[in-house]
């Protein structure tokens, strides 16, 4: 007991002290390096109970939300053709009568069709001959009214009428058609001009030089009132035959039309009419 508390040796009992304070502190470092490791390894193994068996936490579940209700768009893009509503409009009533009153007329739409040198038009009496060259093509149209009717001019801004082509582009030998899609926006039925003077069409070329139009020879020369049903529509259609015309039924520039892009321009008294572009392909 007495060399622990006065240490001997040849040293200074001093440095015997430093030497058991150095030790003692050892030992206390190592003894809290062990608490240290036994509590954390006793806190990982709560955690890993806390998981379960397999070491991790169950994922929540995720509830659905509420399934579309309600029926699937399958309609393409893309509206319906304004023609097909005045065909539809016209089957009313407009387009039965026109059939049967237009037999009368058959005959001497033949008549100046074989004049012009064309095949005469159609009986509807919705369509016009053209002129120079130009041939009646079929289609919905208003009845054909008598000079005298009492039936209401239309008013100006009361029309509004869409030019297009029946096609975008026609094979070799094939008649380019042309429709007039006329609808009427007022509350009255009225009467209007569509005699190849009053509605003209009008082809140009690439280089903007006119090719043909229906008032360089009419055939008839007159007017051809029809009939525009109130909140309806009708179609007036022209055929061209591909020859050129001259004013004054004057003889048209030698050569064929061929092929390329052409414009077709409708011009009608208090209306615009925007042109519309068509292909004549090569053979």
């Amino acid at each position: 007991m007495g060399s622990l508390r006065n240490p001997i040796g040849p040293l200074p009992s001093s440095i015997y002290w430093r030497r058991r304070a150095v030790a003692a502190s050892l030992v206390a470092l190592i003894a809290v390096l062990i608490v240290w490791v036994v509590s954390s390894v006793g806190e990982g193994g709560g955690s890993n109970d806390d998981k379960g068996a397999g070491g991790t936490s169950p994922a929540p579940s995720i509830t659905p939300g509420p399934g579309q209700s309600g029926p699937a768009i399958s309609e393409q893009p893309g509206g319906r053709d304004e023609s097909d509503a005045g065909a539809d409009n016209g089957g009313d009533g407009s387009g039965s009568s026109s059939g049967s009153s237009g037999t009368g007329d058959s005959s001497g739409g033949a008549s100046g069709g074989a004049t012009n040198g064309t095949t005469g038009g159609s009986a509807d009496g919705g369509t016009d001959g053209g002129g120079a060259g130009g041939t009646a093509g079929g289609g919905s149209a208003g009845r054909p009214v008598p000079a005298g009717s009492t039936l209401p001019d239309c008013a100006p801004g009361s029309l509004k009428l869409t030019l297009r082509s029946a096609k975008v582009a026609y094979e070799p030998g094939e008649n380019p058609s042309f429709r007039l899609v006329v609808s009427n926006s007022s509350a009255t039925t009225c009467k209007a001009d569509f005699g190849p003077k009053s509605a003209v069409f009008t082809v140009t070329d690439a280089e903007d030089e006119s090719v043909w139009s229906t008032k360089d020879c009419p055939r008839p020369d007159g007017s051809r009132l029809l009939q525009v049903p109130a909140k309806s529509t009708i179609t007036h259609t022209v055929e061209w035959d591909r020859k050129r015309s001259a004013p004054q039924c004057a003889t048209p520039p030698a050569g064929a039309v061929g092929p390329g892009t052409y414009l077709v321009e409708a011009t009608f008294p208090g209306a615009t009419v925007l042109p519309a572009s068509f292909r004549l392909d090569k053979v």
